[in-house]
This record gives C-alpha cells, sequence and structure tokens, in this order.
C-alpha cells in the first residue's frame, strides 16, 4: 500500500500529474482542486494516494490532503459513484465545502456536480450526512479534551446499543471531560445514557 508520495513534479495536465520519486515516474490521478495546489513542474510535493486496482490496469488516486483522500474513500463506498465522479465531486468543491453540502443535506448543491443527479445527491446525504456529522462532533470533543480513540471507542458501544448515529452524536453534544472527571469511553457511555434516558 503506497500512503503517501513526496517527490519532483514532471508534468501535469488537467486530470493527472506525474511525480518522481527515486528515479521511478508515478502517475497520480488527481482532481482539478488537488492539482491546481500542487505547484509548478519542477517543485517538489507530498501528494497522498489510493491505489485502486482495475481489471484493465491499476490506477493510483491522489490527494493534496489527508481530508480529501477520506471525502473520496467515502463517496466511492456509495454504489452509484464510482472513481470518476468522486473526482468530479472533488474537482468541483473543496473538501470542506463537499463535506458542509453533504451535512447541511444540500441536494441541490450536490446535484449540480457533473454526473451526479438529484437522486444520486440525496443517496449521497442519506449514506454520508451521519458519518460526517459524527466526525465534526469527534473533532470538536478533542479539542475539549476528549481523545478521539476514546470518543470512537463510546461511539462503538453506543452502535451496538442499538442508539443511531444520529442519536448519539446530540447526546454526546456537549461532553466536557472536565465537569465529567475524565474523557474515557465509558465516561462518555455514562453521559450519552443519561441524555437518552437509559433506553
Amino acid at each position: 500500500m503506497i500512503a503517501y508520495l513526496r517527490g519532483r513534479i514532471v508534468k501535469r495536465d488537467a486530470t493527472c500529474a506525474t511525480l518522481e520519486v527515486g528515479g521511478i515516474g508515478y502517475s497520480l490521478t488527481m482532481s482539478t482542486q488537488a492539482l491546481a495546489g500542487l505547484g509548478e513542474v519542477g517543485a517538489e510535493a507530498t501528494v497522498y494516494t489510493l491505489l485502486q486496482i482495475r481489471d484493465d490496469a491499476p490506477v493510483l488516486f491522489g490527494f493534496s490532503d489527508l481530508e480529501e483522500k477520506s471525502l473520496f474513500e467515502k463517496l466511492i463506498t456509495i454504489s452509484s459513484i464510482g472513481p470518476k465522479v468522486a473526482l468530479s465531486a472533488l474537482s468541483s468543491f473543496a473538501p470542506a465545502d463537499l463535506a458542509l453540502c453533504i451535512s447541511d443535506g444540500d441536494v441541490a448543491r450536490l446535484a449540480s456536480v457533473p454526473g451526479i443527479g438529484k437522486k444520486t445527491a440525496q443517496r449521497i446525504v442519506l449514506e454520508l450526512k451521519g458519518s460526517l456529522e459524527l466526525e465534526a462532533a469527534n473533532e470538536a470533543a478533542d479539542k475539549k479534551g476528549s481523545p478521539a480513540s476514546e470518543r470512537n471507542e463510546a461511539n462503538e458501544a453506543l452502535l451496538n446499543m442499538g442508539f443511531t448515529t444520529s442519536e448519539i452524536q446530540a447526546a454526546l453534544k456537549g461532553f466536557d471531560a472536565s465537569k465529567e472527571g475524565n474523557a474515557s469511553a465509558a465516561a462518555l457511555v455514562r453521559y450519552a445514557l443519561k441524555r437518552l434516558g437509559g433506553r
């Protein structure tokens, strides 16, 4: 698995860039947003990557950062969306803006992306909204002193109890480790269950 590449840009066009690393040129298929921020030919660059094996040939996708890569991976899990459409979405929106569109349920803006119609936009919102909102909640909690690993463990425990992603997000909102005494997964679960009424 190639997690990222760091090397010299030797070629760049509308859809791809070639990065020379240790004397080997890697062809990277990228979004126009990522290509625009890559730098000029001859410059050094670091590109996060995802290798996809196809029947005809393997394709190495490149991303400007881990947020863009994560969104791409989420998008291609949806049955009606392939890598081409996922890159089209990331070419139309910056990763943060795309995540916001999905979290806000903005079907109209999503449907404006080439290759994504209204029905596909609705499916994207339906399948990804909850996970993106939960990620945002985890990041906010992490800043308040609740480690992401503990937060993830608590989320998993609550999901196993039958609660939905939206219920968990609402129940954990406002958790403050300093007030609760600690930020362990057990403390998070207790806090959530109190707010959920011990369902």
